[in-house]
């Protein structure tokens, strides 16, 4: 499969293309990093490129090589509606539904570019040309890498290094998670070869924080309850909490790993409300063979990874909550 679509996109890149590339929705640091070093790549290779994200992304990613490029859609609507119907070939990275760039995604639908996805996460939709989708890999910089790699070496350098560096190290939880492997380390190596400063990276991503987002943290832990005789532990902030500790756009990223950093949890949930777009937003890691990309599809119209995956609630959130546990203790036989 990876080599059929490696030449299929050497085929297709041949010849000068219009390029649009996107992330997700809410881009993490494995979407922008997966993203940007795409773009750097495409320039490198003369085609017409532009970055586009659905939406605002948290600033301590707003370092990243490049990053004075992207686009964002909620802000430049008319410029990037344009952009999408000139394009050529439009790439969707680390996303693998449609729905999770709305209300783009319509315009996407109605574009006659060839589409290319590469992504890791399960179940992905039938709407790519060329699809080139791993869920046992870690990350979708790890993927982005071979396809550069094996595309052409020669041309990769310290930005593309730096910006595929960031996206596996948060996608693997700083190297801790079990998707994390050999080649992983492998891929990690060459990157460090070709210039990338990983201290300053780990610095840029996770000791920039604001007072405020750690006195979120301290509500977020203050929170956090465990259900009776289960392995499973959830969190919760309001609305009211965020607006208290002056939220911003990626402040509770991580916040669910503490919940599963205690001994013997299986399962650990965070609930956040955000009354602006009528939702909960949830986040749901697991330990072991406790499938969360399942329990969030059965219960949360969420999906993922088996032990990372997010969902949502359109119902408030003492109601969520109230679902959450039991749902949990449908699975009381796992979390036991």
């Amino acid at each position: 499969m990876f080599k059929e679509f490696t030449q299929q996109l050497s085929a297709l890149l041949e010849k000068e293309q219009r390029c649009v590339i996107l992330p997700h929705k809410n881009p993490d640091g494995d979407a922008l990093g997966s993203t940007l070093a795409l773009y750097h790549f495409l320039n490198k290779k003369g085609h017409e490129c532009s970055l586009i994200s659905p939406n605002e992304y948290p600033s301590f990613l707003a370092w990243l090589p490049g990053e004075e490029n992207i686009i964002c859609f909620s802000k430049e609507e008319e410029k990037s509606i344009a952009l999408i119907e000139a394009a050529t070939v439009i790439f969707t990275l680390d996303f693998n539904a449609l729905g999770r760039i709305a209300p783009m995604d319509e315009y996407i639908k109605a574009s006659t570019a060839t589409k290319v996805m590469i992504d890791h996460h399960e179940a992905p939709q039938d709407y790519a040309a060329l699809m080139y989708s791993n869920p046992a890999l870690g990350s979708t910089c790890e993927m982005v890498y071979n396809v550069l790699h094996t595309w052409d070496k020669s041309i990769l350098d310290q930005n593309m290094a730096t910006c595929l560096y960031t996206g596996i190290m948060t996608d693997s939880g700083s190297f801790r998670f079990p998707s994390t492997t050999a080649t992983t380390h492998k891929i990690v190596a060459h990157l460090l070869e070709l210039g990338v400063n990983h201290a300053q990276v780990h610095q840029n991503i996770y000791d920039s924080y604001r007072f405020e987002r750690l006195q979120l943290l301290g509500i977020t832990l203050n929170n956090l309850k465990r259900i009776d005789n289960l392995n499973a532990v959830y969190t919760t902030l309001s609305q009211e909490e965020l607006d208290r500790c002056d939220f911003r756009k990626g402040d509770t990223e991580g916040f669910v790993n503490y919940g599963l950093s205690l001994d013997g949890i299986k399962l650990a949930v965070i609930l956040i409300e955000n009354k602006q777009e009528g939702i909960i937003k949830m986040s749901f890691r697991s330990k072991g063979d406790f499938d969360v990309n399942q329990f969030a599809r059965e219960h949360f119209n969420g999906g993922g990874h088996i032990n990372a995956a997010g969902g949502a609630s359109h119902v408030s959130l003492e109601n969520t909550r109230i679902k959450l546990e039991q749902a949990i203790r449908e699975n009381s036989s796992t979390l036991a």
